[in-house]
């Protein structure tokens, strides 16, 4: 069931849990992340970076994922994810994505609000959320380089950030970061505290990967709704094609065989995010609507 974002995190909110949110490009990821949450009773949201979406990118996520969720019985949110241009937010709701994150990250406050206004405006008059960045996560970028230091956000700047702009979501930046850690980060829990007190929409961590399962736990505990995963769910990848390749003796495999060690080191990686963020067996709660796209 095809969602919006804003009943899932307002139900994970309520709950003191997290809706896991994986970055997925193929049908050999969005099918055992679907077919894992689907048996363990998980909302969902898949996400989609411009990175994967140039070209057809956008003609095969949004076919699949939109294809597909009709016969989940799970919420599924469609969200692109770290949009830094309004043309491709308005790309993503044209192709039926039920979500979108802005990343104003590195603009100064006063244009991070300018910009994220108005792409709230214009997902907001097609019935789709907005998630927006204050503060900024760093750590490495999709082909390995680093993003440079991250900024933690700043409390005091939360309330007026979402007054003026009216976003849906707010990422925040208490100590994470994006890809593989070099040593086990420090979550800044206190800050979080401050930025839920001022916050009146959902909390969002991204760099949920190689976090410490306390430090994830006492967060959502704190006020985190929703959390990123990717780099995890890419290094599970690579340990089932390890498998397949150590274990295929054919020259033309059959493909189910060839991709079952990748996609159950996929689902078991997804099995170990939703005992993480506690959104197991939380469909009930999720008493959301199939969104209207």
């Amino acid at each position: 069931m095809l969602v919006s974002l804003v009943d899932v995190l307002k139900e994970a909110s309520a709950g003191a849990w997290a809706v896991p949110a994986f970055d997925c490009t193929e049908d050999l990821m969005i099918r055992p992340i679907l077919d894992t949450c689907e048996a363990q009773g998980s909302p969902v949201i898949l996400m989609a970076l411009e990175h994967d979406l140039v070209g057809r990118g956008f003609d095969y996520i949004a076919s699949i994922v939109r294809g597909v969720a009709p016969k989940y019985s799970v919420p599924i949110v469609l969200h692109l994810d770290h949009a830094t241009r309004p043309d491709l937010v308005a790309k993503a709701i044209d192709y039926g994505f039920t979500s979108v994150m802005y990343d104003g990250s590195a603009l100064p406050f006063s244009e991070n609000v300018r910009v994220t206004r108005q792409v709230v405006k214009i997902a907001h008059a097609h019935g789709v959320a907005v998630e927006a960045e204050l503060g900024k996560v760093a750590g490495k970028e999709l082909d390995g380089s680093n993003s440079g230091d991250s900024q933690l956000t700043d409390p005091s700047e939360v309330l007026d950030f979402i007054a003026l702009t009216g976003v849906d979501a707010l990422a925040v930046s208490i100590g994470t970061a994006h890809g593989v850690y070099a040593s086990a980060p420090r979550l800044d829990i206190l800050r979080l505290k401050e930025i839920r007190n001022a916050s009146k929409v959902p909390l969002v961590l991204h760099g949920g990967s190689g976090t410490p399962l306390d430090q994830v736990q006492d967060a959502i505990r704190n006020g985190i709704a929703k959390v990123n995963l990717y780099s995890d769910i890419r290094a599970a990848m690579l340990r089932g094609l390890k498998t397949a390749v150590a274990n295929e003796n054919r020259i033309d495999p059959l493909p189910d065989q060839l991709f079952r060690p990748v996609k159950e080191a996929i689902a078991r990686a997804v099995e170990s995010k939703i005992a993480m963020t506690m959104s197991g067996n939380r469909v009930k709660a999720a008493n959301v609507k199939a969104a209207k796209v």
